[in-house]
């Protein structure tokens, strides 16, 4: 049996969109040649990959061990293509890298750097995700490598430790609080928070915490950006919590202090993770490896 890789990558846009016109769309196909496509594939395999509803298609049990190994192979794929390419003249690789805005703005800049400068033929991109989506991201092959904090999610997925950080408490000057060098987190669900957007690890560690506490947060305001939660908290529209490194280079630029967060689960561990495969693509091992050796991590050490 011959399976080309349009229809099964047909088969992966309709189950992600849920519709077999959307799906059409986004691989660039005629509806009719989509479904034709479809049809012949179910024919072929024996089994219906979607049920037909009223307002699209649900994928069957079928459909879905089908999607894993279409994401296996694409992933498997991209590997291929990584490694080949080693041996090419000009651009030598390119490595699909997803963090979240922690590790980003805490960590990552100076590590990029080395990288790029003993490797300028491997091209990075870099997306901001949560670090959630950072697992699924790199689990599924839409990405080589993730830098992201606990917990871990994904049992697909080999991590190693790469850095550390810690959070802080950001307030306006002049706040009743800034008269404190530190403070426990239990002081600030009495006061309006300013975080991050939902799913955000910050966001979702806060939101426990005043549970703990058989409290609720106050997220009044939900932003994207470190600079723009430093804005609301320098206008006195509440205070936050972010991770130290950003919020001392913010209170550089606006009117806003840093105090210590007394808390332990203040101290955060940012995870370098990528898909848990037997050989990883050149491209894929140089970087892990620069990243670790630039934190001071063994590259050898055996991952979790």
């Amino acid at each position: 049996m011959r399976l080309d890789l349009t229809t099964l990558n047909l088969v992966l846009a309709i189950e992600q969109t849920r519709s077999i016109t959307r799906g059409a769309e986004r691989e660039h196909l005629a509806l009719a040649a989509a479904s034709k496509r479809l049809s012949d594939l179910e024919s072929r395999l024996g089994v219906q990959l979607f049920e037909r509803r009223a307002r699209g298609v649900e994928p069957t049990e079928a459909c879905r061990a089908l999607v894993r190994h279409i994401r296996s192979l694409n992933a498997s794929l991209h590997a291929l293509e990584s490694e080949v390419v080693e041996f090419a003249r000009g651009i030598k690789g390119h490595l699909r890298l997803v963090a979240n805005a922690s590790a980003i703005s805490e960590c990552l800049p100076p590590d990029l750097v080395a990288f790029s400068q003993a490797h300028p033929q491997i091209r990075i991109s870099l997306e901001d995700l949560t670090s959630a989506e950072v697992q699924t991201a790199v689990a599924e092959g839409r990405a080589d490598v993730g830098v992201f904090t606990p917990p871990l999610l994904d049992s697909r997925l080999q991590t190693w430790p790469y850095r550390s950080g810690r959070l802080a408490v950001l307030v306006p000057q002049g706040h009743a609080l800034g008269e404190r060098e530190a403070l426990p987190f239990v002081d600030l669900l009495d006061y309006d928070l300013i975080g991050l957007h939902a799913g955000a690890s910050v966001q979702e560690l806060m939101r426990e915490q005043a549970l703990t506490h058989g409290r609720t947060l106050k997220a009044r305001l939900q932003v994207r950006g470190f600079d723009a939660i430093a804005q609301l908290v320098e206008a006195g529209l509440g205070v936050a919590v972010l991770p130290e490194g950003p919020a001392r280079r913010l209170a550089q630029v606006f009117r806003v202090q840093v105090l210590r967060l007394d808390e332990p689960w203040a101290q955060r561990q940012y995870l370098l993770g990528v898909a848990a495969q037997e050989r990883l693509p050149l491209v894929v091992q140089r970087f892990t490896d620069s990243l670790l050796q630039c934190a001071g991590t063994h590259p050898e050490q055996e991952p979790s």
